[in-house]
């Protein structure tokens, strides 16, 4: 892109007829045409290329934002929340001094390209996210989705996908703690690579990205900037996937786990001794992003000397260096009097660092390039004022039909022989088979704090070794819901986690999200946007959870096939001590089975309707928020009061796969009786929300019945811990050793 003579703006004033590459950067013509407004005329090669990485649909949320504004227009009132949407990650205060942030974003479209590095730098850049808030990270989290477990590509892409988040995570010493594995042929060509990360810090140790105080030195901190990434996360997440197009492989970026460590460790450090103002990490649009942003969230304007940016490639043009998205850098704002010690430190920690520019009294973004200045513009133009687009969106006309395919009307099993053989293809599908041979490269126990890890519930960290104070984190989502009914999938997403959360014994707090779609000029599928962005909305503030952040990926799609609608939705839950938590698996022999909530006939998107008979059609199961905020209220009081020993939620499956998971987990059997008002089929197979399964020591009983009762919450006794097989009294019995057998084959054998 570079021209001859330097593309100064004094040049770009004087040559305004000059062609500049605007479409192959990803901007439309009026948007073009909206820079060369904003600045009376044509951008410089090095303005355009910040204008078009920051004005992407990954960086600027330009179709999403009109949707996005519900988050705070609808938000409830929190007293724990600190610092909210807008910020690199939310913040939330957990009590005694301490603040908890985390955050869950998209690595989708890099990982299906190059699978390993793809799914690395997304745990990379989720943890520079959670460091900018002034946090040591102590736990990442990884919701992933798949195409068809037995396709060819998914061989090509789960195993890079896994290794790269364990390899990066383990490299890190950060325990994985939770996540999600699912396939569906809709994530063919556009896997989900979600990640999430938490970190905790003291109330006062908060830092946000702003550039303030003239005469304050920026300071590039990391790894020196590649041709690794050049508008990689950018653009390349802000398209659709079309075979037709080149290879897109050199945009996705390379990580070095060790690099990060060490920059981890390089910041907490400056941060200890307060020597920084403001910090950004360079993640999406890279140095394009850290200038613009911490700029316009100061009071100042910035100055940048190009020149001295540390590169791995001498021949990278400025405009380059603007748009690259090398991992493991960061931007400190530092003052005069402290840079030394800044420096001294990055020494310390073998990181190189540069002073590349200071703070300005004005409100210009200057940057300078071989003693030309190439970019000179408003910030708040390049990071906040990008386009924003009302996308027309419209219901489908498909979705009547949908709908109208009732999944309560597919043929049932009708011998107890037929119960028993759908049971097993149940536990052995796919997405309902243990994902230990994916989980088992993840280590979940290193720093020590683990509490809770895969296939609980929830994970769970403990943060203060003396109370016991700990936070628990879920991740949920169900693109299959969301396909039947996106207001109602978002919902189900959001409650599915709230639910797992207080399953543990933690309060949930707040919410962040990683919403998935497919392309929005699709009027269908903004449509669907619209509908579960509204649906969760409307969900949080009944729950009085607000979202804090997070993220949108669009463009989830093959040519004219988008994926299901997939909002994933993560809550953050408190636990005063993590010694009461409650886990999945069943703790004693001839301890009481309880199913709390109702069970109704609701097989809508369900796993039974896709494992036996590969339907999708109907309505998902029914929310009732105010039946999910009664039931956490009974888990976590039951859970405080030692008044229940192993609990675990209904949700893919319904009751047998949690019966199922919690008794190959605690390798104790069950016998299971069918309550009155229903038939063993919808017993065990409905997906109907706001239900639980728990198992009560008999001495609790009585206190544990008093206690639903009181509250108005239905509670059914349906069985007992006992023996090592899992019966249904008068169908069928199916051994521990048959059920482990199925449950733990179907992920090896798919990807040896």
């Amino acid at each position: 892109m570079s021209r001859t003579p330097l593309d100064t703006v004094e040049h770009a004033t004087a040559t305004p007829d000059v062609e500049l590459p605007w479409a192959e950067l990803g901007l439309k013509k009026d948007e073009y045409e909206r820079v060369v407004e904003i600045l009376g005329r044509r951008p410089t090669g090095a303005e355009l290329a910040m204008y078009s990485v920051m004005w992407s649909e990954h960086c600027s949320y330009k179709s999403s934002k009109v949707h996005l504004r519900q988050f705070g227009e609808k938000a409830p009132q929190s007293d724990a929340l600190l610092v909210g949407i807008g910020e690199n990650a939310g913040v939330v205060d957990v009590g005694q001094g301490y603040a908890v942030t985390f955050k869950v974003e998209s690595h989708n479209h890099p990982s299906y390209v190059e699978p390993y590095q793809g799914a690395a730098t997304g745990v990379g850049g989720i943890v520079r996210d959670i460091i900018a808030m002034g946090a040591r990270p102590v736990a990442v989290v990884d919701p992933l989705r798949f195409g068809a477990a037995d396709h060819p590509d998914t061989k090509r892409v789960l195993p890079g996908v896994v290794a790269g988040i364990g390899g990066y995570g383990n490299c890190l010493g950060l325990p994985n703690i939770g996540g999600e594995v699912v396939f569906d042929a809709c994530y063919q060509g556009n896997p989900l690579v979600n990640a999430g990360a938490i970190g905790v810090m003291r109330h006062e140790d908060i830092h946000l990205a702003k550039a303030s105080g003239a005469g304050n030195k920026v300071i590039l901190y990391g790894a020196r900037t590649g041709g690794d990434g050049i508008g990689g996360a950018s653009i390349l997440a802000s398209e659709t996937f079309d075979d037709a197009k080149p290879s897109k492989r050199p945009a996705v970026q390379v990580g070095d786990p060790f690099q990060e460590k060490l920059l981890i460790e390089c910041t907490l450090e400056a941060f200890k001794e307060k020597l920084v103002v403001g910090i950004q990490d360079l993640g999406a649009a890279g140095l394009s992003c850290a200038t613009s942003e911490l700029a316009s969230n100061g009071s100042g304007g910035m100055r940048v000397t190009l020149d001295d940016v540390p590169l791995r490639d001498s021949t990278l043009s400025p405009e380059e260096i603007l748009m690259s998205e090398s991992q493991e850098r960061m931007c400190a704002v530092v003052e005069p009097g402290k840079v030394d010690r800044f420096l001294e430190i990055c020494d310390k920690w073998d990181v190189i660092a540069t002073v590349i520019g200071e703070v300005t009294d004005g409100d210009r973004l200057e940057i300078y390039w071989h003693g030309g200045k190439i970019v000179d513009v408003d910030p708040r133009t390049v990071a906040h004022d990008g386009p924003v687009y009302e996308r027309p969106y419209a219901r489908p006309s498909w979705q009547d039909a949908l709908q109208a395919d009732d999944a309560n009307k597919l043929p049932r099993p009708q011998t107890s022989e037929e119960l028993r053989d759908q049971v097993l293809q149940l536990v052995s599908s796919p997405n309902q088979a243990s994902k230990s041979w994916i989980t088992s490269q993840y280590d979940h126990f290193v720093q020590g704090n683990t509490v809770l890890a895969q296939p609980e519930d929830s994970g769970m960290i403990r943060i203060d070794e003396e109370t016991g104070l700990g936070v628990a984190i879920a991740t949920d989502g169900n693109g299959r819901y969301a396909k039947l009914d996106p207001y109602a999938g978002a919902q189900l997403a959001l409650s599915e986690a709230y639910r797992n959360v207080a399953t543990t014994g933690a309060k949930p707090l707040a919410v962040s999200d990683c919403l998935n779609f497919g392309s929005p000029e699709d009027p269908a599928v903004m449509w669907q946007f619209a509908e579960a962005i509204r649906g969760l909305a409307d969900a949080c503030q009944q729950l009085g959870t607000p979202v804090t952040g997070g993220n949108v990926s669009l463009y989830n799609q093959t040519g004219e096939v988008a994926i299901h609608p997939t909002p994933v939705v993560a809550v953050l839950g408190v636990i005063d001590d993590v010694a009461r938590r409650t886990p999945v698996a069943f703790q004693e022999e001839g301890q009481l089975l309880y199913l709390l909530g109702d069970t109704r006939e609701e097989f809508g998107g369900s796993a039974w309707s896709q494992v036996v008979h590969d339907h999708l059609g109907g309505l998902p199961p029914k929310v009732d928020l105010e039946r999910e905020r009664l039931l956490a209220e009974i888990l976590i009081s039951a859970s405080r009061d030692g008044m229940i020993d192993s609990a675990h939620d209904l949700s893919d499956g319904g009751l047998i796969q949690a019966v199922v998971e919690s008794a190959l987990l605690g390798r104790k059997g069950a016998r299971l009786v069918v309550p009155d008002g229903l038939d063993a089929f919808t017993f065990l197979f409905s997906e109907s929300a706001g239900r639980a399964v728990v198992a009560v020591p008999r001495s609790e009983e009585l206190r544990f019945n008093d206690m639903c009762g009181a509250r108005g919450l239905p509670v059914t006794r349906i069985g007992v811990v006992d023996g090592e097989t899992v019966e249904l009294q008068g169908e069928f019995e199916l051994s521990l050793e048959e059920l482990r057998e199925v449950h733990e084959r179907t992920i090896p054998a798919l990807l040896a």
